[in-house]
């Protein structure tokens, strides 16, 4: 089904509200880790408006309310807005409307000590005692909704379909108890049954179990293992790479063991027994075990096994012990990390390939936030070992050459080069600086008569570039020499060592090679016997002729640098005209060097001084230095350096040094261009880039110490064995919460805790997906851990899929590197400086709170956590029935108005005229420190006098801001555009864009209101989040559904 007929499908109350697994004669209080949320008193469903100034003559269609029926008294603590007034809205009673449905229902989500709706409304209850409608035969079996009215045809729907998805929870949760029943059975039979031998060949090692007797047993390598080896008995450790069970009695797996796979059967027979095959089915991926075996000719059909780097024998499992456990959810799998474009390209033109069941391509920056997953793959493994090789060739063919391998320090007092790019560090009260290469030291050791040195070590580099070719600190690979003749003395040895790099990676790593060419495709690297040396000058003509240009469309300097663009554009240039992808360019500009490169005696405008190029990028920059003290201090006060910072260097060349040069290679750049993996950060094993040690949230004064979750009131003991309950909600959303997260006091939304520190997160079972709106309810530092123990609840135990909506940056961030979810922003949190308010300058604003007071508006307060004389909220509440009915047409929400819902967080201020009539009301709510407050709900009553609402906003803005709050938000509302945000991109930006047009046009969500703009209001963008495959259809019906109010 396409998306736009879907969307063409979608009506106002057409959804449902699938219960939660608790209402299966569940209890209130907590289950599975989900708190469940208390409704309070009776509510008066209503949504959030569509604007923060909300008049009688809004548009808002209502069934609900019923004047003369519903009381003020009967919506106590009930009328509440959702994260202040935004767009989305959503009239609720939860799944209490099944309770109208003539069966009584324990709801398993309220909160403790709440209770349950009656099963009656008001309206059903007098018309039952009065015996109305009796004699209506034709109505008299049908299921009467909340007025006691017979259902409508689409009510009717919906309980037919709420009932259906009772009954598959019903059956899901079955099967969850029968499988934990089966597995207990399974346990005790095995214990029973089995013989000591049968038992000692499968289980789990004790962690602790690795200083007993040494044996020195034999282990193998799977990378070793061939068809000469069939029948030989094996004994490895391997990793789970991936396992499928084929029958009750047969279970394939396939074991990794570095680079290399092998097929593994597991089979009932002899000692081998049922509970084995039970026990080692439910073994997660990755975990680490043992295996003892014989090694078989593989029994497929095809006669070959090619789901394994190992084809020609598989390993009949004999003994299978685990080593090591996976303790914890897995963000990805090293099976799912070794997916390539190819996979997903090949599974595309299958002809039964079915949509939306495609492998996904787990994105770069996900890799890198859980990069020790990603190291175990194949790939990885393969990419570190060349690397290890590339550094290996170095030095053994700089050692045959007669170098000596130096190691020189990474702290300096000076800067090497230039200062813009230098990390400074505190070294004992005064400063110093990260070396950016060991090009000082080298020179150094040459004036101290080492004639020929290298170096492999760190380079730090403070430069501000997030390209795929620049890291902050990275590998270099440096060499030193004395000259004796000419300075192509240094670039012919240069020559040598690349080519030695080359030839020992290629005749040593291919298997690794092999490897990292499934995901990373690429042809080998082709140089030629005598390399190339082009003249700086030349090559820019060879551009020019080429027909390419600047960036401003005109031909290139040939005194001045070339650009990134540039260099690749040349390596086109030169492998077409020469058939190399390795050359040297010579002889550069002096303007593109640093102080210490000497001058061509013959030019001074250029040096002699050379860049090693590969694939069209520069690997390595050398060329003859400066060995003369005046020349370097005329050099160095040209560029304004300070010569005093670099006197232990200058004075090395003052006592005499030999002429010298030399060159520095990257690691990482050499690694990247040779197995073209597209980004450096591939290259490095735990890359450092401007994006990396992001800082550590400050853990500020929260506004209840005693409900944390960074120290938890049961830290140090069991909480359920102390008896602890866990924080309350109300408390976190004060220490942790946004506006979105009040929304979670919903009868509706369903609570997930996590056993250990309390993180509460928010959700509501719709149409199979689970809704999450918010940021989890615990410290930043915590929201992987607590995004992890959520994820696996909501996919294993209660069979969701999760949508996660409305959240922050910081939550953005994790959910897309850490989980490779696909973000995009189109709601914003729309925030003001409550101190510095534009509309106290605005002269329509003023003449307006003008108006008001002249009308004789007075503003009443009540204070943060002050009670409420139950007067004044019997007049709010009748005020809110009035406001009710005025309001008509299709409404969008995410909460209901409960005005006295959480009174310890809600500071109140109600506008009254001169009669003593309620014109106006305004709520504010209390969140976290870092958040200020929200204007929860602001609403201005039907006949209130011209001004009120502008009045009584601007006057709840100025109490709160005197009392040290510096941000305000009025919650969300929708942005004018779609805005990609991380793993979306290409065609599925486009999708979303056009579908997030139609759902804004059909529902009118970007109306803003002139007011809200007045006040100063700044947009500060939440996301909207899914797992890969996630934004379907049916996804995008669901969260229509969850926020649409009905008919």
């Amino acid at each position: 089904m396409s998306l736009k007929k879907v969307l063409g499908k979608l009506k106002t109350g057409s959804h449902s509200n699938p219960a939660s697994d608790e209402e299966e004669g569940g209890t209130p209080g907590t289950a599975n880790g989900v708190a469940a949320p208390s409704p309070g008193p009776t509510s008066i469903s209503a949504p959030r408006t569509s604007g923060i100034f909300h008049r009688g003559s809004g548009e808002f269609k209502r069934k609900d309310i019923d004047s003369g029926i519903v009381s003020p008294q009967d919506s106590r603590a009930s009328i509440d807005q959702p994260r202040g007034s935004g767009i989305f809205h959503r009239r609720t009673d939860s799944p209490n409307r099944s309770s109208t449905f003539g069966s009584k229902i324990s709801i398993g989500h309220h909160r403790d000590g709440s209770h349950s709706h009656s099963t009656h409304s008001p309206i059903r209850a007098v018309k039952e005692k009065l015996h109305i409608g009796d004699n209506s035969s034709s109505e008299s079996d049908l299921p009467l909704n909340r007025e006691g009215e017979p259902m409508s045809k689409n009510q009717l729907r919906k309980h037919e379909k709420q009932a259906q998805q009772e009954e598959r929870k019903t059956v899901v949760l079955q099967k969850e108890q029968e499988i934990e029943k089966r597995k207990k059975e399974m346990e005790e039979q095995a214990d029973k049954e089995l013989t000591p031998e049968q038992k000692k060949i499968y289980g789990i090692f004790p962690p602790n179990s690795y200083a007993g007797e040494l044996k020195q047993d034999r282990r193998d390598h799977i990378i070793e293992f061939s068809a000469k080896d069939v029948g030989k008995e094996v004994i490895f450790r391997a990793r789970i790479h991936h396992l499928r069970k084929m029958s009750s009695k047969f279970v394939f797996f396939v074991f990794r063991q570095q680079l290399a796979t092998i097929q593994g059967v597991l089979v009932e027979h002899a000692d081998i027994s049922k509970y084995m095959l039970y026990w080692a089915e439910h073994l997660e991926a990755e975990t680490v075990v043992l295996v003892k075996g014989i090694l078989q000719e593989p029994q497929s059909k095809q006669g070959a096994v090619t789901g394994a780097s190992i084809h020609d024998v598989e390993v009949a499992v004999h003994s299978l012990h685990v080593e090591a456990s996976v303790t914890e959810h897995l963000p990805f799998n090293v099976y799912e990390a070794e997916v390539s474009q190819q996979d997903i390209d090949d599974e595309l033109a299958k002809n039964d390939h079915k949509e939306g069941q495609t492998r996904v391509k787990i994105a770069d920056r996900t890799r890198w936030s859980n990069r020790v997953i990603d190291l175990r793959s194949t790939a990885s493994q393969g990419i570190f070992r060349i690397q290890s090789g590339i550094c290996h060739f170095f030095r053994l063919n700089l050692v045959n050459e007669g170098f000596i391998e130096i190691h020189t320090p990474k702290l300096q007092g000076g800067a090497s080069e230039s200062g813009a790019s230098v990390f400074k560090v505190q070294y004992f009260g005064r400063e110093a600086f990260l070396a950016q290469s060991p090009q000082l030291p080298k020179q150094m050791s040459i004036s101290a008569d080492f004639r020929k040195v290298f170096e492999i070590g760190p380079v730090f580099r403070a430069e501000n570039s997030n390209t795929y070719r620049h890291l902050t600190e990275y590998t270099g690979l440096d060499l030193e020499m004395a000259i004796d003749e000419h300075y192509h003395e240094v670039l012919r040895t240069l020559d040598r060592t690349f080519k030695a790099i080359f030839k020992g990676v290629y005749e040593n790593y291919r298997p690794e090679i092999e490897a990292v060419k499934r995901q990373y495709p690429h042809e080998d690297l082709v140089w030629l016997d005598e390399t190339p040396i082009i003249p700086f000058a030349e090559a820019i003509r060879w551009l020019n002729e080429s027909g390419w240009r600047d960036d401003g469309g005109k031909p290139l300097d040939e005194n001045e640098d070339m650009g990134t663009r540039d260099e690749v554009q040349l390596g086109k240039v030169i492998k077409q005209k020469l058939g190399t992808d390795y050359y040297v360019l010579d002889k550069f500009p002096v303007d593109a060097r640093p102080f210490y490169a000497m001058p061509d005696p013959n030019n001074p405008k250029i040096t002699n001084s050379f860049d090693i190029f590969l694939r069209g990028q520069e690997i390595l920059s050398g060329g003859q230095r400066i060995h003369d003290a005046r020349m370097l201090l005329d050099n160095l006060h040209r560029l304004k350096m300070d010569p005093q910072t670099m006197e232990e260097y200058i004075q090395g060349f003052e006592w005499g040094a030999p002429p010298h040069g030399g060159g520095g290679i990257g690691l990482e750049r050499i690694l990247m261009l040779l197995l073209n993996l597209g980004n450096i950060r591939n290259a490095s094993m735990f890359p450092r880039d401007p994006k990396s040690l992001p800082e550590r949230a400050i853990i500020k004064q929260l506004r209840h110490p005693e409900a944390s979750t960074m120290h938890p009131p049961w830290e140090g003991k069991d909480r359920a064995v102390a008896g602890i309950d866990f924080q309350p909600i109300e408390k976190l959303i004060a220490n942790y919460g946004d506006a979105t997260n009040t929304s979670w006091l919903e009868p509706r939304t369903e609570i997930w805790r996590d056993e250990y520190t309390g993180a509460a997160v928010g959700f509501v079972p719709q149409d199979g997906f689970a809704i999450t709106v918010g940021d989890p309810l615990c410290h930043v530092s915590q929201y992987v851990k607590t995004m992890t123990g959520y994820l696996k609840y909501i996919k294993k135990e209660r069979n969701l899929k999760p949508l996660w909506l409305l959240v922050g940056h910081d939550a953005e961030e994790c959910l897309a590197t850490k989980f490779n979810w696909r973000t995009f922003s189109v709601v914003s949190e729309q925030r003001v400086d409550p101190v510095h308010n534009p509309a106290m300058n605005d002269s329509d604003v003023q003449r307006k709170i003008r108006h008001a007071e002249k009308e004789g508006v007075k503003i009443i307060d009540f204070a943060l956590g002050a009670e409420i004389p139950e007067e004044w909220k019997n007049k709010v509440d009748a005020r809110v029935v009035d406001w009710l009915k005025n309001r008509k047409g299709r409404q969008v929400h995410l909460t209901n108005i409960r005005p006295w819902q959480d009174q310890e967080h809600r500071q109140y201020h109600i506008a009254t005229t001169p009669d003593g009539t309620i014109c106006a009301f305004v709520a504010m709510a209390q969140l976290s420190a870092d958040h200020g407050w929200q204007v929860k709900y602001s609403l201005d009553f039907p006949n209130a006098p011209s001004g009120s609402i502008e009045y009584i906003v601007t006057h709840a803005l100025k109490v709160v801001g005197q009392g040290g709050a510096s941000t305000v938000t009025f919650g969300g509302g929708a942005s004018s555009k779609f805005t990609p945000g991380h793993n979306v991109k290409g065609t599925r930006v486009k999708v979303l864009s056009r579908a997030y047009h139609a759902i804004a046009t059909e529902l009118k969500l970007t109306n803003k209101t002139e007011f809200r703009e007045k006040l100063g209001a700044t947009d500060d963008p939440s996301y909207i989040c899914y797992p890969p495959h996630g934004l379907g259809p049916m996804a995008v019906k669901a969260i229509l559904n969850f926020f649409e109010d009905d008919d």
